[in-house]
């Protein structure tokens, strides 16, 4: 039995992976488009470069981390080495010098060259992470606890790190909005830097006692011999596994709506609905606290008596009918002007919504993914923890890219330009914003849905496969 203390040690590490998420959903494309004049279509582009590599980079690190062999196990020493250069990747994220700025291409160049190492190593902590789970607890309903405490971590911090620098950092000053401060970012990417190292400290130091001492049980001579060989032997067992096939569906659709709406969403809160950097901290902030709150009391009862892809069928339902409400109530003439508790109120709720439901899907996604490595153990003979999630990620990140480079096309499109002001952007290029936002977020999400609908791996089966492993296991002792 896991306590709940090395339940939140274990998913304070959920949060590194955050600082990213947060930085590329809710600042990236502000400040370097509208603060710094880059091209909407190019920022999205190299963004979405940056991805493509981020999601090829998780089977290699993945890989090797599965194959690492050492006293201290097969993922701590991943996660303490990458860790430095991945906080320091967002200084040099958000601060590029002056005479960088006055250059489009050397701007353009800069964002690429940082993006990729951010994402490098921040994927060499989070692989390892997430594949720590799975050696943790083999238990049906503690899985989903341990990777709900890593979700908890992860979602707390994506939306409360960006409301505390909304508050702090970007305040309006004398009457200018801190958001288009160039100067101000330079802070936010030192407290990134901050957070990663000191979480990342927390996390490696508190799941010490769940180190498995790993040792070499092939011929190879380092953990890279034969890495693309080996590589492609795991990478089709992956996809051998029909539930994975059907998540790995779930995922990609899924990814896509995710990266367009977050992406998306900043700009609706800035342009659309005219909120200050306080109202958004305050959006950002409340209902993430009471969701997660929510999502710590439902998640035993919910998994006690639903299957996890019934669960997860739920969660998607309920985002799209979260994203079918809220601006048509707008569109109708419904709600009232901007600036009202009204407007605000409903704001709140949609993200109470979402975040709750962005919860229970993205934690039972996950705890499938776990118990479809005990699969693979049965059919194949080997823990491939960190190949699973790592492939997982990697579809995931690459469907991603959809997000960012359509918005940064729409921007393109639409006429949202540098240097737009809140209050005086024509109500056609708003509405067509949000146009936008539904045309990529809700019918990739009926696609999801549709994926999640054929999944038949219950808590029955799981618990015959781990008894035949434990009977393996005592065969061969």
């Amino acid at each position: 039995m896991i306590s709940k203390r090395h339940r939140i040690y274990y998913g304070t590490g959920g949060a590194v992976y955050a600082v990213k998420e947060s930085a590329y959903t809710m600042f990236i494309l502000l400040f370097y488009t509208q603060v710094l004049g880059l091209s909407g279509t190019l920022t999205g582009v190299i963004i979405g470069i940056s991805l493509i590599w981020d999601g090829l980079s998780d089977p290699l690190v993945g890989m090797l981390s599965d194959r690492w062999t050492s006293r201290f196990g097969r993922r701590h020493p991943l996660m303490v080495a990458s860790a430095i250069p991945a906080g320091l990747g967002f200084i040099g994220l958000f601060h590029p010098p002056i005479a960088i700025r006055a250059d489009e291409y050397q701007l353009a160049l800069w964002l690429l060259f940082w993006s990729l190492w951010v994402r490098t190593f921040i994927t060499g902590f989070a692989i390892p992470h997430l594949a720590l789970s799975a050696e943790m607890t083999s238990d049906y309903n503690e899985r989903t606890q341990v990777l709900g405490a890593r979700m908890t971590g992860l979602f707390l911090s994506v939306v409360l790190l960006p409301a505390f620098a909304l508050t702090f950092i970007f305040q309006q000053q004398n009457g200018v909005d801190g958001r288009f401060d160039p100067e101000r970012y330079a802070l936010y990417g030192t407290l990134c830097c901050a957070i990663v190292w000191l979480l990342a400290s927390v996390t490696v130091l508190g799941t010490r006692k769940f180190i498995q001492p790993s040792v070499r049980t092939d011929n190879s001579n380092s953990p890279a011999d034969g890495l693309v060989k080996r590589m492609g032997i795991n990478l089709s067992r992956t996809w051998a596994n029909r539930t994975f096939r059907l998540i790995i569906g779930y995922e990609l659709a899924a990814s896509v709506s995710y990266g367009t709406v977050v992406t998306l969403n900043m700009l609706a809160w800035t342009y659309y609905w005219e909120f200050s950097t306080q109202e958004i901290s305050i959006i950002l902030a409340a209902p993430t606290i009471i969701a997660v709150g929510l999502a710590s009391v439902t998640l035993g009862p919910l998994s006690r008596r639903f299957q996890k892809s019934h669960l997860l069928r739920f969660a998607l339902i309920g985002m799209v009918l979260d994203m079918l409400w809220l601006y048509p109530l707008r569109a109708l003439g419904v709600l009232p002007e901007n600036g009202t508790s009204v407007v605000f109120a409903v704001n709140f709720l949609f993200m109470l919504i979402f975040i709750y439901c962005f919860l229970l899907r993205a934690i039972y996604s996950t705890s499938i993914v776990a118990d479809i490595c005990d699969e693979n153990e049965l059919e194949h003979g080997v823990r491939q923890e960190a190949t699973f999630f790592s492939v997982s990620n990697f579809l995931q990140k690459v469907a991603t890219v959809a997000g960012p480079v359509y918005s940064g096309i729409v921007l393109d499109v639409i006429g949202l330009s540098e240097g737009s002001i809140p209050g005086e952007v024509p109500q056609s290029v708003l509405d067509n914003l949000i146009l936008a936002m539904g045309f990529g977020g809700i019918p990739m999400l009926l696609v999801a849905l549709w994926f999640v609908w054929k999944i038949t791996m219950d808590k029955a089966r799981v618990e015959e496969i781990q008894a035949e492993l434990r009977l393996r296991r005592t065969h061969n002792d």
